[in-house]
């Protein structure tokens, strides 16, 4: 039975500032960097056999954090690889309401139909997301493996694994550095944990925010 252990990365300036990230390597700000520490201390008495993460450094400082108290390496793995906003990348939520009025409403609303210019689909992301656990899965058969990576990567993973469609992008939540478990029983994948935040409970955080 493989294990998944799906991690969203610490948060960035940009996610509080509420600027489109994507395909821009944005690091960790002084808050990101202590919830990766302490989802790291909360993880460190399980077992892990290998780490994965997008090449964005926002996610690898994420997966490096926990993987250390595992004395593993992470690996990068591009599949895990924010979605690519185009345009939007670099631009405040705000602005991108105003200058593309019809397609946020439009992302708001169907998720699942929107191609951000030159940008990607979600169903793109999940073919290639998708693509990379099984990739894992065929490379570490019964071994429990963390996969470091983003908001909306994650949410695509967790639909696909549990047979849910991209319409459903919006009522799945992913909180910064957010644990999510998976195990793979034959060809089926058992949601286990979801948007698990019990290491940041003693953080001071503001009101969740979808960013």
């Amino acid at each position: 039975m493989t294990q998944i252990m799906l991690v969203r990365h610490g948060q960035t300036p940009w996610n509080l500032d509420k600027i489109f990230r994507g395909s821009r390597d944005i690091p960790l700000n002084d808050q990101g960097r202590e919830e990766a520490r302490l989802a790291g201390e909360w993880l460190k008495g399980e077992t892990i056999h290998a780490a994965y993460c997008s090449p964005l450094s926002r996610a690898r400082d994420t997966g490096e954090a926990i993987a250390r108290h595992h004395n593993l390496a992470v690996t990068d793995l591009p599949g895990l690889t924010d979605l690519c906003y185009g345009d939007w990348e670099g631009m405040p939520l705000a602005e991108v309401k105003v200058k593309y009025a019809e397609l946020y409403k439009q992302w708001e609303t169907a998720p699942a139909t929107v191609r951000f210019p030159r940008g990607e689909t979600l169903d793109e992301v999940r073919d290639r997301a998708m693509e990379a656990v099984e990739d894992v899965v065929e490379r570490h058969p019964g071994q429990i493996v963390l996969l470091a990576a983003h908001r909306a990567v994650n949410k695509v993973l967790i639909a696909a694994l549990i047979g849910l469609d991209n319409s459903h992008f919006w009522r799945i939540g992913q909180d910064t550095t957010a644990i999510n478990r998976f195990h793979r029983v034959g060809n089926t994948w058992h949601l286990m944990g979801l948007n698990d935040t019990c290491h940041l409970r003693d953080l001071a955080r503001g009101e969740y925010v979808d960013f």
